[in-house]
């Protein structure tokens, strides 16, 4: 499958597995996993149907790792960044002394001002490194990063959580533990 293919199927994916699953008629379950067969046959009633070779493909190959099969390879979900109400149990972990939120500099005078809150997302989305932020930061403008004082934050009780494919999650990032790490 060419690059081009599984881009259209991925970004597909992640509007139905995490923010609008019923522009095909499903519904998510309170985890956020849908049977397969059931999203390959409703896919197929679109401009996009796809295999399951290919969503096996899409799965294995995205570099973000965004979605996630079960055990049996029954069931797929998004591993995180649902804007649909889902239950994701996420295992609370103790981040590195730092971590990074890559975003556009249009906001960067608000994040400042409020911190960095989820949104209509379940977290805030962090990354382990510089880089990935900086990859962020450019899908919404010029990129500025920030680094955020992870230790601190968890002295102050402040808990993290990593999904599957290695994002950091917290609920919010006050001013305070914020700091601009680059501006372009």
């Amino acid at each position: 499958m060419n690059e081009k293919r599984k881009t259209r199927i991925s970004k597909f994916l992640s509007l139905v597995l995490r923010h609008k699953p019923e522009t095909i008629g499903l519904v998510l379950d309170e985890n956020g996993w849908i049977d397969v067969e059931k999203l390959l046959v409703a896919c197929s009633e679109t401009d996009i149907a796809f295999s399951k070779e290919e969503l096996a493909e899409v799965v294995a190959t995205n570099d973000k790792k965004r979605f996630a099969f079960d055990a049996s390879q029954t069931k797929i979900r998004a591993s995180q960044g649902h804007s649909v109400k889902i239950k994701i149990e996420f295992e609370e972990k103790t981040p590195p002394p730092m971590l990074f939120h890559g975003t556009a500099d249009a906001k960067v005078e608000l994040i400042l001002e409020n911190g960095l809150r989820k949104m209509s997302r379940h977290h805030v989305h962090l990354s382990s490194d510089a880089e990935t932020a900086r990859k962020v930061g450019n899908r919404h403008g010029k990129p500025v990063i920030f680094q955020i004082e992870t230790k601190a934050m968890s002295e102050k009780g402040f808990k993290f959580y990593v999904s599957a494919n290695g994002v950091w999650l917290t609920d919010a990032v006050p001013p305070e533990f914020l700091r601009i790490y680059e501006a372009k």
